[in-house]
């Protein structure tokens, strides 16, 4: 990313955490529809990584309205219709982000096929208004972003957004949010960290992550980026 506070800003990383939510959601109907049901443990980590993707859309959507569309607003008041159409979205979102929590909470201690089938019955009806409005947003409203703020303005936006997080959640982000990037992304996702906690959230926390994801996924899925694939494929 630039280090000009001044530059236009690069809107990548909005892109970048819509593919984590579409990679996982992907992920979450493999498993679902799979010819074998997950078993008691991988349903119990499936149900509860579906609740936390859940908060972390609805507080994504929750920053964009309640502080990133009003800055746009007042710099660039010719981008209102377009920022009317991404309210309304996010007001036709809502409601199946919480009917796809309630399923995932209802099948964490209830392995029935119906309990299932209502959670995958969920996942389609989020999916229909959100994966279009997705798309939306990295294709008409990010350029409007990139041509109304500087780097400094989204820069300190994305510091006031952060400085109240916990850090244990933010810890649990980041790999997430590196799965499966390639090197171009991942340097835009890590050249966004501070040094030491770039380097604890990469190296420390990776093999949680890993773990956690063959819980959920299965042992076969890859989740590393895919830079450090390479890496750990190099000949001795």
């Amino acid at each position: 990313m630039s280090t000009d506070r001044t530059a236009p800003v690069d809107t990548r990383m909005t892109g970048i955490l819509h593919d984590a939510l579409r990679r996982d959601l992907d992920r979450t109907r493999t498993a679902l529809t799979a010819s074998i049901p997950p078993a008691n443990s991988q349903r119990v980590a499936l149900a509860d990584h579906l609740m936390w993707m859940m908060e972390f859309l609805r507080l994504h959507h929750r920053t964009e309205d309640d502080t990133l569309w009003p800055l746009i607003r007042r710099l660039n008041p010719d981008a209102a219709p377009l920022l009317d159409r991404m309210d309304a979205d996010h007001a036709s979102i809502s409601p199946g982000i919480d009917r796809l929590r309630a399923a995932a909470e209802a099948y964490r201690t209830d392995g029935s096929a119906h309990a299932r089938d209502a959670v995958i019955t969920a996942l389609d009806g989020l999916e229909a208004p959100l994966l279009p409005h997705l798309r939306r947003e990295e294709d008409e409203t990010m350029p409007v972003v990139a041509r109304t703020i500087t780097v400094g303005q989204w820069e300190d936006w994305g510091h006031d957004i952060m400085k109240d997080r916990p850090k244990l959640e933010l810890a649990r982000e980041a790999p997430w949010v590196l799965d499966g990037l390639d090197d171009d992304r991942y340097r835009v996702v890590t050249g966004a960290l501070p040094a030491v906690p770039r380097f604890l959230l990469l190296h420390a926390l990776a093999g949680r992550y890993r773990r956690a994801s063959a819980t959920r996924w299965g042992g076969k899925v890859e989740v590393t980026p895919r830079r450090s694939r390479r890496h750990e494929r190099r000949p001795a």
